[in-house]
């Protein structure tokens, strides 16, 4: 079917074309063409034809179309476009895996302060104040109890906790105060009376570096006194750090 559509196509272009180098011929009429009949000697009429006319065909290529051709060479890349808006935020993805271990860090490092001291002798008031010398050390591993100024010295900074215990003297009064420094921070006190009893203070204190924390008896405006033996420790002074102020 193809090939014959071809060959219609091809004779519709086709066109006479007068030969070449053939002068133009004048009009005739329609009867001008017949030749004299043979024998009557008469000559045929003057331009009349004397050659076949030349057929040339024209053939349009822009409606033949040929097969496919092979795919060509990819070509170079082209520059890169600008860069479009931010998509939308995706769905959120399946949790991963546990993931391994790390290493063992460092050990924290733990700082602590504490210490126990007791006194065995009784203590009567002077004409000046005093300070409550120990003689029994129940806990001192650092050293940060002085036995022999009777003084906790501040080596960490920080919140400390601090307790002292009597024993009172009968009919004498019992007046000591916790000493931070050079500044009463509180009392133990117990009036005169008939029996002896056990008088206790406690309390809490944040230290600075190198503050010193002690127990003083009150002079001798007031007739006071503490009680204790060789037996028995009645008379304690405790304290240790709660927290330090850098960890």
């Amino acid at each position: 079917m193809l090939g014959v559509l071809l060959v219609l196509s091809i004779l519709s272009l086709v066109a006479l074309v007068p030969p070449p180098n053939v002068p133009p011929v004048p009009c005739q009429h329609c009867c001008d063409h017949l030749e004299p009949a043979e024998g009557s000697g008469a000559q045929p009429p003057p331009g009349a034809f004397v050659q076949v006319p030349e057929v040339r065909t024209y053939i349009n290529m822009t409606i033949l179309k040929g097969d496919k051709g092979d795919r060509g060479d990819r070509g170079t890349p082209g520059k890169a476009g600008q860069e479009g808006p931010p998509g939308s935020m995706g769905p959120t993805g399946s949790k991963g895996s546990k993931g391994q271990g790390g290493l063992p860090g460092d050990p924290c490092k733990v700082q602590y302060s504490a210490f126990s001291v007791g006194r065995r002798k009784s203590l009567h008031s002077l004409e000046t104040y005093q300070v409550l010398v120990f003689d029994t050390v129940f806990v001192n591993p650092d050293g940060h109890f002085d036995m022999f100024e009777g003084k906790f010295f501040c080596h960490i900074p920080g919140i400390y906790f601090f307790n002292v215990n009597i024993h009172t003297w009968n009919f004498k009064e019992t007046y000591l105060h916790i000493m931070r420094n050079d500044m009463e921070q509180a009392i133990v006190y117990a009036q005169p009376s008939d029996r002896s009893i056990m008088q206790s203070q406690s309390l809490m204190l944040e230290l600075e570096l190198n503050d010193w924390v002690w127990v003083r008896l009150y002079k001798r405006e007031r007739e006071n006194a503490i009680y204790s033996d060789d037996v028995d420790v009645y008379i304690t002074f405790s304290g240790y750090l709660i927290k330090a102020s850098v960890e």
